[in-house]
């Protein structure tokens, strides 16, 4: 139709494209799950991540969390998850910074090569002061 339209094939080549990456993101989203486990003994609440995390499951990742369980440990094992792009650091940052206002010690296990040189350039749920820089003294 593009083409017919605009009378001009690259036109409708870059629509195909776009309209092919739209629909890619959004079939990939649906392949992530958590699933979270609690060990009382420790007082530790597991979150098991697998699939991809990036711009289009970030909020489907925050979802998964429960910001208001009072657990003294929370672990974020991503051992089978990667993380693709800045949004999904976002993500990442905004639930570890929720979770630790809530008086948890968060730790994140299992970041392959490429999710851990994301999160050293990008994440700041680790640097006290990017965050404060971030919240604007809120």
């Amino acid at each position: 139709i593009v083409v017919v339209w605009t009378h001009n094939l690259a036109y409708g080549v870059f629509t195909g494209i776009l309209i092919g990456s739209l629909f890619m993101a959004q079939k990939l989203s649906q392949f992530m799950s958590i699933k979270s486990k609690y060990d009382e003994a420790s007082d530790t609440r597991t979150y098991h991540v697998v699939g991809q995390v990036f711009f289009n499951s970030s909020d489907k990742f925050i979802s998964y969390f429960d910001f208001k369980e009072a657990v003294e440990n929370i672990v974020i094992n991503v051992k089978r998850a990667h993380f693709y792009d800045i949004t999904a650091v976002a993500a990442l940052d905004k639930v570890v910074i929720k979770l630790r206002r809530e008086g948890a010690d968060v730790k994140i296990i299992g970041l392959n090569r490429a999710s851990e040189t994301m999160l050293d350039k990008f994440a700041i749920h680790d640097n006290p002061e990017a965050i404060e820089k971030f919240m604007g003294g809120h």
